[in-house]
């Protein structure tokens, strides 16, 4: 185990400064974020606390901050386990600050630098042996709560222990996904995407696609983020690009390597118009009122966005394997396989040139970008699925690096013979164990998976792990099997989302036939399987990640115990398609609240109407944090800040319980509910805010049926009840809405476009 990181001082406010110091917050540690004036550190704070998506999980973490100026508060960096210096990106400013760090810091503190390129080696010329023993480079990606890249720079004569320490801290505190870069220009993943970037500029100039075809080709057709291209250039800043390529093509040695990186005249013509992406309003794309206009590269005039009709795109939809779809796609004989082979395939090329001397291995390299970008497959993943041969057939290049040689001379076709494994022991281990064969059952909407020391996975794996009857009759299966022949159960996937809910699909054509008893006894098994997680001989642990909504929440809460991703977005939402929770989440939830209250006698009107909140509105967390503070989540449930983590830490918990010695808990059969008085409260509540015309006539229909459950039916007076008395209420509630035409109005509309219907 190495020395704890508790305390971290982040020098300058700007927008990655004050934002690494929000993850920080996040993840327990006191900062003290300085800039040139404490004002100027106040303003930055708040400037990234108005940021959205937000850098805090949540306001409470921004209490963990403190501010102050270089010019009185620098010699606070004595205290600071952790300083980061993250000023604007010039050498002399950051040097000159160093010295000054260099004099103030405590021996044995670690020093680092968020450049996105500069020399590591040469920013710590001239300082103090210690300082240069404990320094080294740690590149954020912006923004640094959300995408997972770390790039660690050492220099010769960094303490390989301080590497390790700032590795693991990054690891398990900070949930990065760590890769260990060579101190090159602009190390690995800005290195390699700027070439991509320049490429795709260059095809933009040649007249023949445009910023809407390259932006649909870019993105999720090649497994990579939904902004592709021109969208992610606006985003991060065109005058951004316009530094790293400059910072390239001065530190290159290469001259053709430097040509390579030089953007074509469109960039420097939009930055001398100020048009330079988001942050200046207009860029590659502008927003007016709620339209999207779309820039013209040869007129500098924006227009109305087109839409991109590229009929090889629509054809690879269903294709769900990544790498098939690449391959397909780049091998194609229409201008989308044209463009692909003069933009990617250059691309894999240059990789393949560059790679030994920017990164330690061609694991690195993948890592980093799908890391840093958001892309499913690294360039030499892409390399294997597309097949060497194939990519150097297609682009025919006049020289072959030696790493391409290599394998060619091997008689292999792929640079690896199986996938990209994972970054250390204790990742990914679900992923390992299906690798592994360790499958006890499965069918199309879930897999019992052996993890090993007697623990027992369910894994999700429909599209968007939907809860159907293969679903349910899985979670069920799981506990028996866990029960006769296991320790603990795990309910986990790999997918980057936990569960969007119950298929509503299959819903609304049982309501539509008025399939009344079937919808009942899907109900009724659904409440079954989440209260046999809850009741099970064995522990369970419900792993959330991502989306885990509706139906998925059910399954979160009802385990007795949830090890959380840090980014799960958690909540009860059937309210937005006109129903109430019926998988035993209405009943979960008014239970938790309910023991909240100080007394048999208590008031129980303040605790209901906390879940009554909750649920009506459809509250979802933003972070496990927010779970825990909606409800979600309780005090003993964990959170796992590295998403590859999440099933190892879940699994020691599971261990942990039996540890402890594990017992089930009791049938409750006593939980507090207000009757009658509480539901004219709550009633009242909803008449209210349908007159005032926050809500709509629906909307009053769901809240009247949920205030119902919630208070227990229309018993005469407070009392308790038992659990399966409220689960009745909450199936019966359900199965009514159901039967109302716009509910079935709201359920089409979600169904067809993805939102909300308030009819």
């Amino acid at each position: 185990m190495t020395a704890p990181i508790r305390s971290a001082a982040v020098l300058g406010a700007g927008t990655m400064g004050a934002q690494i110091a929000a993850h920080l917050a996040n993840a327990g540690v006191a900062v003290r974020l300085l800039d040139l004036t404490a004002d100027a550190a106040r303003q930055g704070l708040k400037r990234a606390s108005a940021l959205r998506p937000d850098p805090f999980f949540t306001m409470d973490a921004a209490t963990r901050i403190t501010t102050g100026g270089f010019d009185q508060d620098l010699s606070s960096v004595r205290d600071a386990d952790w300083i980061i210096e993250a000023v604007v990106e010039h050498v002399d400013v950051k040097r000159s600050l160093l010295t000054r760090v260099d004099a103030a810091r405590r021996p044995g503190s670690v020093v680092s630098s968020n450049t996105s390129g500069i020399s590591i080696g040469g920013l710590a010329e001239g300082r103090s042996l210690d300082f240069r023993r404990h320094w080294l480079g740690t590149h954020f990606f912006n923004p640094p709560r959300y995408l997972r890249l770390l790039e660690i720079v050492p220099t010769p004569e960094t303490d390989q222990a301080i590497v390790e320490r700032v590795s693991w801290f990054a690891d398990h505190r900070l949930g990065k996904g760590v890769v260990v870069a060579k101190d090159t220009p602009n190390f690995i993943a800005n290195h390699i995407g700027l070439y991509g970037v320049v490429k795709s500029l260059c095809a933009l100039e040649s007249g023949e696609l445009t910023i809407e075809e390259i932006d649909a080709i870019t993105g999720p057709a090649l497994g990579r983020p939904k902004s592709a291209t021109f969208r992610t250039m606006d985003i991060a800043g065109i005058d951004v690009l316009a530094l790293v390529a400059r910072n390239l093509t001065e530190r290159l040695s290469d001259e053709e390597a430097r040509r390579a990186f030089t953007p074509p005249a469109l960039v420097s013509r939009l930055i001398e118009r100020g048009w330079i992406g988001e942050k200046a309003g207009q860029g590659f794309y502008k927003k007016v009122g709620v339209d999207i206009l779309t820039l013209d590269p040869g007129s500098l005039e924006y227009r109305p966005r087109q839409a991109a009709r590229l009929p090889s795109l629509e054809a690879v939809q269903s294709i769900a394997d990544p790498g098939e779809r690449l391959k397909t796609l780049f091998l194609g004989s229409d201008k989308v396989g044209a463009f692909l082979r003069a933009t990617l395939g250059p691309m894999l090329l240059y990789t393949a040139q560059v790679a030994p001397s920017i990164a330690h291995s061609i694991d690195d390299v993948d890592r980093a970008m799908r890391w840093g970008f958001g892309w499913e497959l690294g360039p030499f993943e892409i390399w294997d699925a597309i097949g060497v041969d194939r990519v150097l057939d297609a682009i025919k290049p006049p020289a072959r690096p030696p790493l391409v040689e290599e394998v060619l001379g091997a008689g292999r076709q792929t640079f690896r013979d199986g996938g990209l494994p994972p970054a250390a022991p204790g990742l990914q281990i679900l992923k390992s164990a299906k690798d592994r064969q360790r499958i006890v059952r499965a069918n199309p909407g879930a897999s019992l998976v052996d993890l090993g020391d007697g623990v027992l996975a369910i894994d999700l794996h429909s599209k968007l792990n939907t809860i159907g009857g293969d679903t349910v009759q899985m979670l069920r299966a799981g506990v028996e099997e866990a029960t006769a022949n296991f320790a603990a159960l795990l309910v986990c996937t790999d997918a980057p989302d936990f569960s969007a809910g119950a298929n509503l699909m299959l819903l609304l054509l049982e309501a539509r036939e008025g399939n009344w008893d079937e919808l009942d006894l899907m109900v009724r098994a659904f409440q079954a399987a989440t209260l046999g997680l809850r009741y099970a001989e064995v522990p369970a642990v419900s792993c959330p990640a991502g989306l885990a909504l509706a139906g998925g929440c059910e399954i979160v809460i009802q385990a007795d115990r949830v090890q959380a991703a840090a980014e799960s977005y958690i909540g009860l939402v059937e309210v937005g398609v006109g129903l109430i929770p019926a998988g035993g989440g209405t009943t979960e939830m008014l239970a938790r609240a309910t023991e909240r209250a100080p007394g048999r006698q208590a008031d129980l009107l303040p605790f209901v109407q906390t879940v009554f909140e909750t649920l009506g509105f459809g509250k979802v967390s933003t972070s496990a944090p927010h779970a825990r503070q909606l409800g979600y989540l309780r005090d003993v449930d964990a959170t796992t800040m590295n998403r590859d983590r999440l099933v190892a830490d879940a699994k020691a918990l599971a261990l942990e319980r039996v540890r402890e010695g594990y017992r089930p808990p009791a049938r409750r059969t006593a939980i507090p509910v207000g009757g009658e008085g509480v539901l004219a409260a709550l009633k009242l509540g909803v008449h209210l805010a349908w007159r005032a015309g926050r809500i709509g006539d629906h909307d009053a229909v769901v809240g009247r049926a949920l205030a119902r459950v919630l208070a227990g039916g229309s018993l005469p007076h407070q009392t308790t009840v038992t659990e399966e008395y409220l689960l009745d209420l909450e199936r019966e509630a359900f199965l009514q809405l159901c039967g109302e035409p716009k509910t079935l109005e709201r359920i089409q509309y979600t169904l067809k476009t993805g939102k909300i219907l308030r009819n």
